[in-house]
């Protein structure tokens, strides 16, 4: 080689070198990480075999439904391209759209969302009316899912698309086809996220990221309908059981969101220029205060209807919010502000009526046994509702005992039919979201199937009865009326006691933008800029 070569060879060298190390100058483009507290720790990622909201939070990052509930809560077609009902309607035939897949890579089917929604009826208390009025549920093909009635069913849209626990999320086949009262493992969907259970340590972090190959539909996101875009490449859930703790992590840009913002820090929150607050679930939530029906003394009617008159509801709000801009008393079985909201029936509960509920207890001969109340710690707002109902049912002549634990400690609990003095339970407290229990169908609480009913295991066939002529009800008027008459049997024959309707603020850093307004807290439009 020559001069001149050898200087041409130099020359190249050093530009390779050069652009060698300009390559690693460029760092990786940097992933968009939004880190969240929830409301609570997840430790169970089957929708379906609970009712635990954490656990629906999840399954809206992981999973999608045939169906969504707007903005204007309307249903709108989610997973589903198009629908056709026969003229008897009788038969209904849902087409997919096209090119969706799991997050494993495969299509999702027809037959996927066959055993999806077998599973989920047989949770779920919509799900087991819809059932119980379903002669034939098949896929005809890949893309079609064909529903045909044994009679017309009115509330055929409002059941896939229902927005509260059991939500009908649909699943693969293998997994769909676990038995509903086993939980899954696997938490393979085909939604906007996917669930890295390698990274998941309950009680501390679980984390989702961006699924590339998630296809949304192309209207704009409205409400938990329309296009599920992911703007941001990974979310992770960090677990902080301290309130205090939680809202400093915030202040400090430690996490970006908070969903629930503690009442009593709100104050510190609205100081701060970097964080806005917002309501996301506008109708709000109720209260509840669950009976186990099994256990003595509560097996008795006498007992429960003397609780309804024993409690007021204000004191539980007051104590759990306290700010009066989020909560409301609720004298109505169903939400205020719902079509179905309705004093009829029980307009002398909630009237801290000691002497009535003492006359009940007398009659029902109660003998002093002590009623297991189930105390959550963890929970914002509901963190002192066994604390105010104890007192009061005192006063009322109960014997009460208090057994603290976390919330999903409680929630592995309250499934427990043993007696109460050998690690099962009388009472627990919760809230459902308004647009989850909002007539006698959709309302799990009112299910009273007895071992199929939700836990508490209510068993009345007077109520199963009108439950179950709502459904065939053909018009609103006829509906009234018969959510009237079943508001007056639960009245007699209590399966819980709502204790008050209230919002919840979800506090956000100023650089995140895209919060929805929906029933559920959901992480796509989301944006961290």
């Amino acid at each position: 080689m020559g001069a001149r070569g050898r200087r041409a060879l130099a020359a190249l060298l050093v530009t390779v070198s050069l652009l060698s190390g300009l390559a690693f100058a460029i760092p990786a483009m940097a992933q968009t990480v939004l880190r969240v507290t929830m409301h609570s720790d997840l430790k169970i990622i089957d929708p379906i075999w609970t009712t635990a909201l954490i656990s629906a939070d999840h399954g809206y990052l992981v999973y999608d439904t045939l169906f969504s509930l707007d903005e204007s809560l309307t249903i709108r077609p989610q997973m589903v391209d198009r629908w056709e009902v026969s003229a008897d309607r009788l038969t209904w035939t849902f087409t997919l759209r096209e090119g969706l897949s799991w997050h494993d890579g495969t299509p999702v089917t027809g037959a996927d969302c066959v055993a999806s929604i077998r599973r989920w009826g047989a949770r779920d208390s919509m799900g087991q009316m819809l059932m119980s009025f379903t002669s034939e549920l098949s896929a005809p093909d890949d893309r079609t899912i064909r529903l045909v009635l044994r009679e017309p069913y009115g509330l055929v849209l409002q059941a896939l698309g229902k927005t509260g626990a059991n939500i009908p999320f649909m699943m693969p086949k293998r997994i769909a086809e676990t038995p509903p009262n086993s939980q899954i493992g696997d938490a393979t969907g085909s939604g906007p996220f996917i669930f890295k259970r390698d990274e998941w340590k309950a009680g501390e972090k679980a984390v989702y990221v961006k699924n590339p190959s998630y296809k949304p539909r192309a209207e704009p996101p409205s409400g938990l309908a329309g296009g599920k875009i992911a703007k941001v490449d990974r979310v992770e859930w960090i677990w902080i059981a301290d309130s205090q703790t939680q809202v400093n992590a915030l202040l400090k840009g430690e996490i970006d969101l908070l969903q629930l913002t503690p009442y009593d820090l709100l104050p510190l929150v609205d100081k701060s220029k970097d964080v806005a607050t917002q309501v996301v679930d506008k109708p709000g939530r109720q209260y509840i205060m669950r009976f186990n029906t099994l256990a003595k003394p509560f097996d008795d009617v006498r007992v429960r209807q003397a609780v309804t008159y024993a409690l007021t509801q204000r004191e539980f709000l007051e104590a759990n919010i306290g700010d009066q801009r989020y909560y409301r008393e609720c004298r109505s079985l169903f939400p205020c502000g719902l079509p179905l909201e309705s004093p009829i029936g029980w307009e002398d509960r909630w009237s801290g009526d000691v002497a009535k509920a003492k006359k009940l207890l007398a009659e029902a001969g109660y003998d002093g046994t002590p009623l297991v109340l189930l105390h959550q710690t963890d929970v914002v707002g509901h963190n002192n509702l066994a604390t105010v109902a104890k007192p009061q049912l005192e006063r009322a002549g109960f014997k009460v005992e208090l057994q603290a634990m976390d919330w999903q400690t409680l929630v592995t609990r309250r499934t427990k039919k043993d007696p109460p003095d050998k690690g099962g339970w009388h009472v627990f407290f919760t809230s459902s979201g308004a647009l989850s229990i909002p007539d006698p169908v959709a309302h799990f609480f009112i299910n009273a199937s007895c071992d199929k009913a939700q836990f508490g295991w209510p068993c009345d066939a007077e109520i199963e009865r009108l439950r179950d002529q709502y459904a065939r009800a053909g018009d609103a008027e006829s509906q009234r009326a018969t959510a009237v008459a079943l508001q007056r049997r639960v009245a007699e024959y209590p399966t819980h006691l709502p204790l008050g309707q209230f919002t919840s603020p979800t506090a956000r850093r100023a650089n995140v933008t895209g919060v929805l307004t929906a029933p559920a807290l959901v992480f796509w439009n989301i944006e961290k800029k």
